[in-house]
């Protein structure tokens, strides 16, 4: 069946496409393939939308709020609604005017504020009939109170339908989700001026987007996590409702005939793992300089929802003509993109190059068979013979789509080197690969050197992950010429008062997350001969040809830098939990106490206890400052659960995750796949000629280290400073 080797992405798209499609299913016809989509839209095959009983397509309108509208954006095109019968979509909280008897399809957060706008909208005859979607299960008061003002208005005949979706997590890449959380949930989790109420929000709303996720996937999950902290509470929370909406639920969501065969059996080897950790395991990789192309994207040039804007020059040979901003879309439906966003970024200078000599000799190919000079002159030309004009003309919209693909990473490319340039990020990234290794004397001559990098906030960020990383004793007097040396750089250091709390707490807790093997060493000055020669030349690609002979000796010195072993602190819990039998000795010691929750079973379960007693064990047991202790005995796993393996697992990180953690999972992922062939589905198992695996990432939310630095530690600094 191709529902088990569907991503958590193709899942999303054929659930909003359901909902697009009034919540019947799309006629799919009998020729279609059992494989996942891999088209461009990235909608399941052969699919069409449901008619009216003249024939004709049912043409709607779409209504969402924000966060209906980042679910939706980052998996579908404006095509691709149209494609479903969408002639306009809108934002609930804009002016709108009314379209009278034609459908409306809501897709929004459950809150007052949006039933108000609905019932408003209902009332004044915008829309008829509404299909109405709840990206969450709606409480029952609100739904008591929605239903009220419904009877009050009298607009009840204008809905069709109310729906609970389970929808309110954003898919980035097939493998990767974001709860949608925004900046400020470690913050929050990690603050001692969070009240409990608030505390309780931020974990009951992570529980929410967890259900769905675990709802989306069609099975239930085995979850682990560390003892206390904000991991536990969510876990035992989740377990909890998992629990009670299969016992409360005659048809609960888990037994449609539409899930996965797995779903509805108790056997654990056949589930996926999903294993929820707390930010403060590792703060490295939210400040590191990695060197892939999408975390220098993440970093560089601030990605969101898989969204960019760079500046490139209106005209190469004419600086003074200024600049214009272009808004770039990266998904995995971008095939260059899907290809080499996990790879380091010199190999992908390397790649463009490829590419385009590998388009510019099949554009060739068919030119030359038509006569015509170029691929733009085919359009015009009518000497050639039919035969190769039809096969030329069936091969141009493929020809100018890669084209433009190739010419968009050219851009992004030469504004990431620039970055690279002043910035100095080569710099960085060679001293953070062999950090531990560094004295308090190098630090602070970097510290204090203006041409190693002139971003203060480049140089906070190296301090604070050797502070975190360091074995050496650091007195207060050396403290406060590193924090003068900060200072003179122009950095803010008021996160340096919650870093050294956190030093204290986590120094003998946290697994290294350093290569065990430094890369080699290489000159800034070298480095950057290279990058300014690849530089010059990517800007005129089309022009002149490929990157030059000299392409192996432009690259060779960068390829130095690519590390050689480096799995980082949640890939190596993720290792042990998933493969016990390969983990190293140190990560499985670091897991081996973990709870175990099975919602099937009747025996693995924890009890929750509120938020103002974890508080209590964490003041009196020196935990993190101003975050959760355990919050009981829970549940210990026994041995041969603590030994079992699983091919497929679900990882979360709760307070923040990165695009470097999600490139690290992936390539161990795929480094620890036998067989060849692709990774398969969630729940999958293994196939014939090796295991499988598949990891899928997620987090509270996707935000960068300038973010972080902000948003979090500094607030929490100000806190500790007090």
């Amino acid at each position: 069946m191709a529902l088990l080797h569907q991503s958590l992405r193709d899942r999303q798209v054929a659930s909003i496409t359901k909902i697009l499609n009034l919540n019947q299913d799309p006629i799919v016809s009998s020729d279609a393939p059992n494989e996942p989509s891999s088209s461009p839209s990235g909608l399941i095959p052969q699919t069409t939308s449901i008619l009216s009983p003249d024939g004709d397509p049912i043409w709607k309108v779409l209504v969402f709020d924000n966060l209906g509208r980042d679910v939706i954006s980052s998996v579908l095109r404006v095509n691709d609604l149209r494609a479903w019968g969408v002639t306009i979509h809108l934002n609930i909280n804009s002016p709108r005017h009314p379209i009278p008897d034609v459908p409306a399809v809501y897709l929004l957060e459950p809150t007052a504020a949006n039933l108000q706008l609905i019932t408003s909208d209902l009332s004044r005859n915008l829309y008829s009939p509404a299909y109405i979607n709840f990206l969450s299960s709606i409480p029952r008061p609100l739904l008591e109170d929605f239903a009220a003002s419904t009877a009050a208005a009298g607009t009840a005949e204008h809905i069709a339908r109310v729906y609970d979706q389970y929808l309110n997590f954003i898919v980035g890449e097939p493998d990767l989700f974001s709860l949608a959380m925004g900046s400020g949930t470690y913050w929050a989790l990690n603050s001692a001026m969070t009240k409990d109420e608030e505390l309780d929000a931020v974990v009951d709303r992570v529980v929410s987007g967890l259900f769905s996720v675990v709802v989306t996937l069609g099975v239930i999950p085995i979850i682990r996590c560390p003892k206390g902290g904000a991991a536990e509470m969510i876990s035992v929370k989740l377990d909890r409702k998992l629990r009670d909406h299969i016992l409360n639920s005659k048809d609960n969501l888990f037994s449609n005939s539409n899930q996965r065969p797995s779903s509805a059996t108790g056997s654990a080897a056949s589930r996926p793992i999903l294993i929820v950790l707390d930010r403060n395991i590792d703060l490295i990789p939210m400040l590191s300089h990695s060197w892939t192309y999408q975390s220098l994207v993440h970093d560089v040039l601030k990605m969101k929802l898989n969204r960019i804007t760079i500046e490139t020059p209106r005209d190469e040979k004419s600086p003074e003509a200024g600049k214009t901003r272009r808004a770039y879309d990266l998904n995995s439906n971008d095939f260059f993109w899907a290809k080499n966003a996990g790879v380091p970024f010199p190999q992908v200078a390397e790649d463009i190059d490829t590419e385009l000599t590998r388009y510019r000799e099949d554009a060739n190919e068919v030119t030359k068979k038509t006569g015509a000079s170029s691929i733009e002159d085919l359009q015009n030309d009518t000497s050639a013979s039919a035969q190769h004009l039809k096969a030329a003309i069936t091969l141009l919209p493929e020809l100018r789509e890669r084209k433009a693909t190739l010419d968009m990473h050219m851009n992004i490319a030469t504004v990431l080197l620039q970055g690279i340039k002043d910035r100095q990020l080569d710099n960085f990234f060679q001293i953070e690969e062999s950090i531990t290794k560094q004295s308090k004397v190098q630090i602070l001559e970097l510290l204090n050197d203006e041409a190693k990098g002139k971003e203060p906030l480049d140089k906070l960020r190296l301090f604070i992950i050797w502070f975190l990383s360091t074995e050496q004793e650091v007195s207060r007097a050396e403290m406060e010429r590193f924090e003068d040396a900060l200072k003179k750089a122009g950095a803010d250091i008021t996160a340096l008062a919650y870093v050294k709390k956190v030093r204290e707490i986590t120094r003998m807790t946290m697994m290294t997350s350093a290569p065990s093997q430094p890369s080699q060493q290489l000159s800034s000055g070298e480095l950057f001969r290279g990058f300014s020669a690849i530089s010059n030349k990517l800007t005129d690609r089309l022009k002149d040809g490929a990157l030059g002979a000299n392409l192996e000796t432009l690259i060779s010195g960068v390829k130095n830098l690519i590390p050689a072993n480096k799995d980082l602190t949640i890939t190596k819990i993720t290792e042990s939990l998933m493969d016990p039998a390969s983990a190293s000795s140190s990560a499985i010691a670091k897991t081996e106490n973990y709870l175990y929750f099975d919602p099937r079973s009747a025996n693995a379960r924890g009890t929750m206890p509120p938020p103002s007693a974890a508080r209590s064990q964490a003041a009196s047991g020196g935990g993190m400052p101003g975050g959760l202790g355990s919050l009981g005995p829970g549940t210990g796993a026994s041995f041969g659960q603590r030994r079992q393996g699983f091919n497929e697992a679900v990882v979360v990180m709760v307070g923040g995750g990165n695009m470097e953690e999600y490139g690290n999972l992936q390539e161990w992922a795929k480094r620890t796949s036998g067989g060849g062939a692709g990774v398969g589905g969630v729940g999958g198992g293994s196939a014939a000629g090796g295991v499988r695996r598949r990891v899928v990432y997620g987090s509270t939310e996707l935000i960068n280290a300038e973010e972080f630095v902000v948003s979090e530690l500094k607030r929490l600094g100000e806190e500790s400073g007090v």
